[in-house]
């Protein structure tokens, strides 16, 4: 009784096949790939092997490549750089993707700049 309908209609979405779509799952590892790789600068400028040496690995993990590490010292005030460590949102983002280990990374690395910050002494401290 019928005939179905044999054109397109005007309220579909046009073809979307060839537009690269990503899941929230890599959204969020590039963004706590970003983040981790701003605390690695700092912590490379501050002369932490040891802990640049564990985010440049979780970095790795999460880019499926090692990260560009930081070129040259800016000279900049050790206390500043300790508070600017703690302005990253890495802890923030591993947590909502649910990344154990960069989430425990994170909270290490935020303990350590917040105790710099608070004993003097520790500000230069490796």
């Amino acid at each position: 009784m019928y005939e179905p309908i044999r054109t397109k209609s005007v309220h579909a979405l046009a073809d979307t096949a060839d537009f690269p779509h990503r899941s929230r799952e890599e959204e969020l590892n590039i963004q706590l790939a970003g983040h981790l790789s701003a605390l690695l600068a700092v912590t490379d400028e501050l002369g932490l092997d040891e802990a640049a040496e564990s985010i440049a690995g979780q970095i790795a993990r999460l880019r499926g490549a090692p990260p560009a590490r930081h070129a040259g010292l800016t000279g900049a005030d050790p206390a500043a750089l300790h508070r600017r460590a703690l302005a990253g949102r890495a802890l923030v983002v591993a947590a909502s993707r649910a990344d154990t280990a960069a989430a425990i990374l994170s909270a290490e690395r935020m303990d350590a700049h917040t105790a710099a910050l608070h004993e003097p002494h520790l500000v230069g401290a490796h």
